[in-house]
């Protein structure tokens, strides 16, 4: 299995630091407002990385925080006469909502800055004992002149960092590109600290987290590709002073998710909520899934309507399969795999273990359902029928895809069978309104 790592720039065979267990973190929303589509982006991606691993046996302990502490945060609190907790408490739940309509799983340790205050203030003690970090007046700041491997991340050189940096000089700072790791203020919610009252920097937070939840390295930190800097560089730079090692032995971010080929921007209109988006959740899902996880995707209605027939398709031919061995009590035979359901498969499987290559993966199951459309029709072919659902239900569980199809009850199946009498008696009226039942059921 391939990973392409973000710090060495190349694909590298994955080897987990333990022989069955996957550990890894991916950075999570601030928890201010409604998440729009591009931050649902890695919201899917990663959900697949973790249900791909545990496809091939691993044990996954996948961790995504909430920032539930921030300027941003505080200032919404403020607009909305509100506290800082309650704002972060609406936009969880907001957040958990929104995960379940694009079909990611929330079942994962979700730490809250808030909650791990005390963690932070002593890996910020840390730094300054080690050296790294300094205060003036009552905030704290890290020494990035410290770190001879600041920037391996993101290919930036510090001597031209220096030079965007003095644009805007901080004359508390020793260097320009020091960052902030405790802020000292009294607006908003603050906490005591060694060096007064105040709240973390935000770059201290997730390391800080990682350190206390899993104690050493991990195997992926993952993110969006526009955090790589400075968030993730300031991450390594941090833990390069407290454990001499990069966090992670595979870093891996998403490209980003663009509206007519531009950036999403609130103040110009350009940006979709989730809990807004007007379309098949699956169908979206199949969309941000069928392009390279490290490629921008660009969206367009035109686009996404495409990908939601698609998806539409998929389910279709799935559900009339399904529905076709279901009443012929079929469901529970053992399927046997031909040759072109084997190959399939492979390919499939060839795909993920490609740097996640969904893309490909769905070319697959495009495949599958070319495949089953030409066998559906046949007569005895129940075994390789039974064959492809499997093979569907392996491919959906992996791609976080539902097809929203369940068995047939007593009910359902007479009803069938009795639309199937009607138009074969040429009782076409009769026919016509127990079709018309059986859409209203969603079993046509």
């Amino acid at each position: 299995m391939q990973i392409y790592n973000s710090i060495t720039r190349k694909l590298e065979t994955f080897t987990p630091i333990d022989k069955d267990t996957v550990n890894m973190y991916v950075c999570g929303p601030t928890v201010y407002n409604y998440i729009h589509i591009g931050n649902a982006r890695p919201v899917i991606f990663f959900d697949v990385v973790r249900r791909y691993f545990e496809h091939k046996g691993y044990i996954v302990n996948f961790v995504s925080n909430f920032t539930d502490v921030d300027d941003k945060v505080i200032t919404k609190a403020i607009e909305d006469e509100m506290t800082e907790m309650e704002v972060a408490n609406k936009f969880i739940q907001a957040f958990y909502d929104d995960a379940r309509r694009i079909g990611s799983s929330t079942k994962y340790l979700a730490p809250r800055v808030t909650e791990y205050m005390s963690s932070i203030i002593s890996y910020i003690e840390t730094l300054m004992e080690k050296g790294y970090a300094y205060q003036v007046d009552n905030d704290v700041y890290f020494r990035v002149g410290k770190i001879e491997d600041y920037g391996i991340l993101s290919g930036r050189k510090i001597d031209d960092l220096k030079e965007g940096a003095r644009i805007d000089v901080n004359t508390k700072k020793e260097n320009p590109l020091d960052f902030t790791l405790w802020k000292a203020t009294d607006v908003g919610i603050t906490w005591p600290s060694p060096w007064g009252e105040g709240r973390p920097g935000w770059h201290t937070e997730c390391v800080a987290m990682i350190n206390d939840i899993f104690g050493g390295r991990i195997d992926i930190h993952g993110g969006g590709s526009e955090i790589k800097f400075p968030h993730h560089e300031n991450e390594i730079a941090q833990n390069i002073a407290v454990h001499n090692h990069y966090i992670a032995n595979y870093w891996m971010h998403n490209g980003q998710l663009n509206i007519d080929d531009k950036k999403m921007s609130k103040s110009e209109g350009r940006i979709i909520l989730v809990k807004d988006l007007d379309y098949d959740y699956m169908g979206f899902r199949l969309f941000t899934l069928s392009t390279h996880y490290r490629s921008p995707i660009n969206y367009t209605d035109e686009v996404l309507t495409n990908y939601v027939k698609e998806w539409e398709k998929v389910r279709r031919v799935y559900k009339q399969s399904f529905y076709k061995l279901d009443l012929n009590d079929a469901l529970e035979i053992k399927g046997e795999q031909s040759p072109e359901l084997k190959g399939i498969e492979l390919k499939f499987m060839d795909a993920m273990d490609d740097d996640f290559n969904t893309a490909n993966a769905i070319t697959e199951l495009q495949n599958l359902v070319k495949y089953t459309n030409q066998i559906v029709r046949q007569k005895d072919t129940e075994s390789n029928l039974k064959a492809a659902i499997d093979l569907f239900e392996t491919f959906f569980k992996i791609l976080g895809l539902d097809p929203g199809v369940a068995k047939l009850t007593a009910q359902d199946k007479a009803l069938y069978m009795a639309w199937n009498d009607a138009r074969r008696n040429k009782d076409f009226d009769k026919a016509d309104r127990l079709r018309e039942e059986l859409q209203d059921r969603g079993i046509l």
